[in-house]
């Protein structure tokens, strides 16, 4: 997918952690409460997609590899033999029951809605690992980790054609020491975490994670930790791994919060100014079933932020980009700009 934009100026980037029950099967049961939010996923994508096409936006959907499998055979076909044994055995996603096929059960396959994904203009189909994997969480290691990603660049290319570029990776655990094994795997890019100690990558068990939940709440609202505006010069970083680090958490509309809403859309629509401004990029993330329970209300809250994106567009020139388009014209401009014998000299 080829990017018309430029390095010069600045970019919103948006990328969609897609998983449906894979990405909280540890924490919420497939038929429990949450399932409202579950379900309704297989309707945001569809309005999601209508809504990034009205604003000619592009997004990256990082999906769980799983989520490609036809059926249950399938599925388990391209499934590693080298397998995360975590400690904590609720974490291990082969554990699930699971039904046939999409059919039968809508929350553990979704090959219908990557192929409407895949239709739509502008859109990457990235990876959120094979299993949902998590990189910081005892009894992982990093055989288990490369044949995870192997499976779902295989699983991708084989059901849909897909070569996999981008990777998020689940609840954010990135592991420095997979740096290389992510390249090796071929991938382009992974999505960093935002800066500050409360996005600082952590296991389930970490003692700070209550306080960090709190802290990420109130920072979506209040500026408690600047604005995370990576330049085009962070992305490539000389690494052959390129980091586009992630601005802001797209929150789930809530309507106990409902009326935080104008200072939500203001924090994020003041970082998406800056980024335009500034030459800089902005990158929002969410996931699809964040919108399920209140689908109408997210989407119009969406719909806010994208207006003002458009605002940007024509007053700054600000553009919208995937992971993957990011990557591409970050390497041309640091091949451009940069001098490899000074930039050699200080690594």
């Amino acid at each position: 997918m080829a990017s018309s934009g430029s390095s010069t100026r600045g970019a919103l980037v948006i990328s969609l952690d897609f998983e449906l029950h894979w990405g909280v099967r540890d924490r919420m049961k497939a038929d429990g409460p949450y399932s409202r939010n579950l379900f309704g996923a297989r309707s945001a994508v569809p309005r999601m997609l209508r809504l990034f096409q009205e604003f000619d936006v592009s997004a990256t959907w990082a999906t769980v590899g799983f989520l490609f499998a036809r059926n249950r055979d399938e599925l388990m076909d391209f499934a590693p033999s080298e397998r995360p044994r975590y400690h904590n055995v609720q974490l291990d996603p082969f554990r699930e029951s699971i039904g046939r096929n999409e059919a039968e059960d809508p929350l553990h396959f979704a090959p219908s809605l990557l192929e409407t994904i895949r239709a739509a203009g502008r859109q990457e189909i990235a990876s959120h690992t094979f299993s949902h994997y998590y990189c910081l969480e005892p009894g992982q290691d990093a055989a288990a980790f490369r044949a995870d990603l192997t499976s779902a660049r295989n699983i991708a290319l084989s059901t849909l054609g897909v070569n996999l570029r981008s990777l998020v990776l689940p609840r954010n655990q990135f592991n420095p020491a997979y740096a290389a094994i992510i390249q090796e795997a071929g991938f382009l890019c992974c999505r960093g975490n935002q800066s500050g100690s409360i996005y600082a990558a952590s296991d389930f068990e970490s003692a700070s994670a209550l306080f960090r939940r709190a802290a990420r709440l109130a920072d979506a609202h209040l500026p408690l930790v600047p604005d995370c505006l990576p330049s085009w010069q962070h992305v490539s970083g000389g690494a052959p791994l390129c980091d586009v680090q992630a601005s802001r958490y797209l929150r789930p509309w809530n309507p106990h919060l409902s009326v935080l809403d104008p200072l939500r859309a203001h924090r994020i629509m003041a970082g998406m100014r800056a980024a335009a401004r500034n030459s800089r990029l902005y990158h929002l993330w969410w996931h699809p079933h964040d919108f399920g329970a209140h689908l109408d209300e997210s989407i119009a809250f969406l719909s806010r932020i994208l207006t003002e994106f458009r605002a940007l567009r024509d007053e700054f020139g600000f553009q919208s980009m995937s992971m993957a388009e990011v990557t591409e014209s970050a390497s041309r401009f640091a091949a451009a700009v940069t001098d490899p014998a000074p930039f050699e000299a200080a690594r």
